[in-house]
């Protein structure tokens, strides 16, 4: 089975070594046009690689598939396989999009450059793959010896379903973050940006290329005052800290949400790097259009909570609904995150009432 892992994580390195080092390699503005291509892209892969789960559990190949799956106990043939997989895709990568909206908040407190947005999504990336991977093989441990665990997921899932539709984070403050505080009092931070660089060398040439592509530099005092030699990062690093940061926070929502779905360690760590490749086109493509989908949390808490519940039910479901219960999951959430988005576009935000005119006024 240790095949398949290698082959799979090569796979997708491949696949971020094509995606910025050849077809992005020039930081640029990613056009609407192409953000949704590339997205659409993205799913496509995501959603073909069902094909190669059905052949692979039901056929056993590289030893997958056969086994009795903790979550619901039933068996990981081919066609339940598929359906767990495609659920967990789905489910997670709508719960990124939450994500997206999040980050876009950073961005626009840190001011980054559309121009470098990019390059601090790829490596946030990076880091939430490699993340949600050390994540998945403890929940993945802890689910083999500690069946109960599940109970504790289903809570917690449905606890974060209410956390999202109750706490309010559009205007969180990054800079009264623990870890950005931290770095602040350890590091020395530069006042403006520095091309594309994250860290530079007070007194190198990086240290004086301007805040964007084309600009004429522009003297940063902290990078003057310091040593020449310091190393200093610059608030392009402080936007990557917080991203890292908050897909750490959303990763604790959404690895016990896979697991809801299965205990498989191969399905639920291939749909959450599948949708977690796409992020990076999907913010570009989503950015702009973040206040049209005002429903769409609560679509996303009732996901969590359904699933939740679904981990604390499976018996009672598997015993009333039949062996069928997953696909029936993935129909449901399919309707919710539909009606999410269909609310957001036919309920429109009530105009607050026009001031009213005195009389005798001009």
């Amino acid at each position: 089975m240790i095949w398949v892992w290698i082959g799979f994580i090569v796979f997708i390195l491949l696949l971020l070594a094509l995606d910025l080092g050849v077809l992005n390699r020039k930081a640029k503005v990613m056009p609407m046009k192409a953000a949704l291509a590339w997205s659409a892209g993205w799913v496509a892969l995501g959603l073909a690689f069902t094909a190669f789960v059905y052949g692979a559990y039901e056929y056993r190949w590289f030893g997958l598939g056969g086994r009795i799956d903790p979550t619901d106990g039933q068996l990981n043939d081919g066609a339940n396989a598929a359906v767990k997989y495609v659920t967990g895709y789905i489910v997670e990568k709508s719960l990124s999009v939450d994500n997206i909206f999040v980050i876009a908040m950073i961005f626009g407190f840190f001011a980054v450059p559309a121009i470098y947005q990019r390059r601090v999504l790829f490596w946030g990336i990076l880091g939430a793959l490699a993340m949600r991977g050390i994540m998945i093989a403890a929940g993945a441990a802890l689910i083999a010896r500690f069946h109960w665990i599940l109970y504790v997921f289903g809570a917690l899932l449905i606890l974060t379903a209410l956390k999202m539709l109750l706490i309010k984070t559009d205007h969180a403050d990054p800079n009264r973050n623990i870890i950005v505080r931290l770095v602040r009092r350890v590091l020395p931070v530069t006042d403006n940006f520095h091309g594309e660089h994250f860290i530079v060398r007070a007194g190198s040439p990086a240290s004086l290329k301007p805040a964007t592509a084309g600009a004429a530099p522009i003297r940063d005092e902290s990078v003057a005052r310091a040593v020449p030699g310091t190393l200093m990062i610059t608030p392009l690093m402080l936007a990557l800290i917080m991203v890292e940061c908050t897909d750490l926070s959303f990763a604790v929502d959404s690895i016990p949400a896979i697991f809801a779905i299965t205990a498989d360690p191969f399905l639920v760590f291939t749909s959450n790097v599948f949708a977690i490749l796409g992020l990076r086109s999907l913010y570009f493509a989503l950015a702009g259009l973040i206040d049209k989908f005002r429903y769409l949390k609560v679509s996303l808490a009732a996901v969590l909570a359904l699933v939740g519940m679904k981990m604390l039910c499976a018996s009672w479901l598997k015993a009333t609904i039949g062996p069928n219960f997953n696909l029936y999951l993935l129909g449901a959430v399919l309707l919710i995150l539909a009606a999410g988005i269909v609310a957001s576009i036919v309920i429109r935000p009530k105009q607050p009432p026009a001031p009213p005119v005195l009389a005798g006024a001009a």
